[in-house]
């Protein structure tokens, strides 16, 4: 009985190398298939999505394991999966051009104050999410926000507005004011 357990648990029931092929196989089609689906699947995830990915890696799970069920068979196809991202981070980091291609293209999603409606849709980002990427980096409103940028990670990087010269002019007399107050408060006491 031991000796099965130990044939089960270390005895793969496919050779290493169509381990490896499937690996990889999967490995271009998840990276291939993740950036047809655009950026929002990387980061922005609603319930949908995050369902979508946790039934496509148990379906591909199938697909890298083939019938074989054993410890090592596991551990030489996550360690293929890890070299194979490990060789593709490294040869595109030097590439640029192929890194965008691969990546894709940051998209602009407010400029100059405005709401890009067209790059919300294009990327199927709703307003209110938008909004609640907003407030979690520290802004009360997208009023707030000059530009928001979704980078290919998924990431969204937000700017706040600059305030108008009159404005800022306005918190400098207002700041100014409040300094000549507490010097008089010290000089008071002297009187």
């Amino acid at each position: 009985m031991h000796t099965n357990m130990w044939t089960d648990m270390f005895v793969m029931g496919v050779p290493v190398l169509e381990k490896v092929l499937r690996s990889i196989l999967v490995y271009a089609f998840l990276v291939i298939g993740l950036r047809l689906a655009g950026k929002r699947e990387l980061a922005q995830l609603n319930a949908f999505d995050l369902v979508v990915l946790l039934t496509l890696a148990n379906t591909v799970q199938n697909a890298i394991i083939g019938n074989d069920n054993s410890v090592s068979g596991g551990l030489i196809g996550a360690a293929t999966l890890l070299a194979v991202n490990y060789i593709v981070v490294r040869f595109l980091f030097s590439r640029q051009r192929l890194d965008r291609l691969v990546e894709g293209q940051p998209a602009t999603l407010i400029e100059g104050g405005q709401i890009r409606m067209d790059r919300l849709k294009a990327e199927l980002i709703t307003l209110e999410e938008l909004e609640a990427s907003a407030h979690k980096q520290g802004f009360g409103s997208l009023a707030e926000v000059e530009r928001a940028v979704l980078e290919p990670g998924g990431g969204i990087y937000f700017v706040r507005k600059e305030p108008p010269p009159e404005e800022a002019r306005h918190q400098q007399l207002l700041a100014r004011l409040e300094q000549i107050s507490q010097e008089l408060a010290r000089l008071r006491p002297a009187l």
